[in-house]
């Protein structure tokens, strides 16, 4: 408690801060500008062949593309940020000045924590709060403008679309947003209670349900016997909808806030679906991504305040290889989680975990 009551932020503490800040958000607008100039360039064609408005690409595109942007290279800007900063004040002997002025390197790093802290709030809020919304317009114009439609392909469907009710179709068109040798059983616990079975379930626009044509039903009662009906057309309501077949995973997950995407995972596990890791995996992702600020933070600073020759250059060149060295772990971590035994919770949190112990290590090899 008593440390808390004599720390002030002071000059320097203000000076680093503003440093710190000021680097990230400058790297960040002059990434965007160059990426925003380069995707134009290679869009262009698209949007005059499919006569995109260009309010449309403005504001449904373009806008939409800052938060996605920001949210993918946070992590790897914010480490270059403080590298090319604190090797600036190393090479000119600041910080050799700073700690012989009797300030421990512990001291020293408080203002990096802070603007970490408010980098990490920064990133939770681009994460959670407004790259989803950002993310659904972005895709809807991309799906409009430039992307090819999805083409569903799976066959022999079985999917539980509530407690005790299962559909299943042999195939899918999205074009006639049809399901064809379609069937939907109905239990209750162990007992099937009914079964209908039918040609083909073709979506009603108009009508918001499904018209389920040529069909049989059988219902069960609970002695055993029975009862067969049978008719041409039925329309039905059921918690399916033709969307759910025409999205790709990769993007819906992104239109997805943390609370969304814990709804939507228990609904796959009602439904008994076989994805459901790819979603944990992106969950725990958007926890662990805000924490990645100040282990590299850490790592950034523990590496660059030494004066080395070679100076600026040398720390960039580490610092560059160390970012990519963490995104290239979390891709490998969520590969492993996918396709493997890696339970999902750890492939989030383990390149954290690996670097928050280098930079623990680096810590203590910095000079004090």
């Amino acid at each position: 408690m008593k440390g808390l009551r004599t720390f002030k932020i002071s000059i320097l503490d203000r000076y680093i801060i503003r440093k710190f800040l000021g680097t990230f958000f400058f790297a960040i607008l002059m990434i965007i500008v160059i990426t925003v100039v380069f995707d134009i360039s290679e869009k262009i064609d698209d949007f005059i062949e499919k006569k995109a408005p260009l309010q449309a690409i403005v504001f449904d595109y373009f806008l939409n593309f800052i938060p996605y942007f920001v949210s993918l290279f946070s992590a790897l800007f914010i480490f270059i940020s403080v590298i090319f900063f604190t090797s600036k004040m190393a090479a000119q002997t600041e910080i050799i000045a700073i700690l012989s002025s009797g300030v421990s390197f512990r001291r020293f790093m408080y203002p990096y924590f802070i603007g970490a802290c408010i980098l990490a709030l920064f990133s939770f809020v681009i994460n959670d709060v407004i790259m989803p919304p950002a993310n659904e317009k972005r895709i809807a114009f991309e799906s409009k403008y430039f992307r090819n439609p999805v083409n569903y392909t799976e066959q022999n469907k079985h999917k539980q679309i509530e407690p005790g009710l299962y559909v299943y179709f042999q195939s899918f068109s999205n074009s006639a947003e049809t399901a064809y040798k379609f069937s939907m059983e109905r239990y209750d616990g162990d007992r099937m209670v009914s079964k209908l079975m039918s040609e083909k379930a073709l979506w009603n626009k108009e009508k918001e349900k499904w018209t389920i044509t040529d069909y049989y039903v059988r219902d069960i009662d609970s002695l055993g016997y029975e009862t067969l009906s049978s008719g041409a057309s039925i329309d039905t309501t059921i918690n399916l909808h033709p969307s759910e077949f025409k999205r790709r995973d990769d993007k819906f997950i992104e239109t997805l806030s943390i609370a969304q995407l814990g709804d939507y995972i228990d609904e796959l596990k009602m439904q008994g679906a076989d994805n459901i890791k790819f979603f944990v995996i992106e969950m725990n992702k958007r926890v662990a991504a805000p924490f990645s600020t100040f282990i590299l933070t850490l790592i950034g600073v523990s590496l660059s305040t030494r004066k080395v020759r070679g100076g600026i250059g040398i720390h960039m060149a580490i610092g560059i290889a160390v970012s990519f060295l963490y995104i290239l772990f979390m891709q490998f971590s969520s590969e492993f989680a996918n396709k493997g035994n890696l339970p999902p919770v750890l492939a989030a949190w383990i390149p954290n975990i690996i670097f928050g112990i280098v930079g623990a290590f680096l810590y203590r090899l910095a000079p004090k």
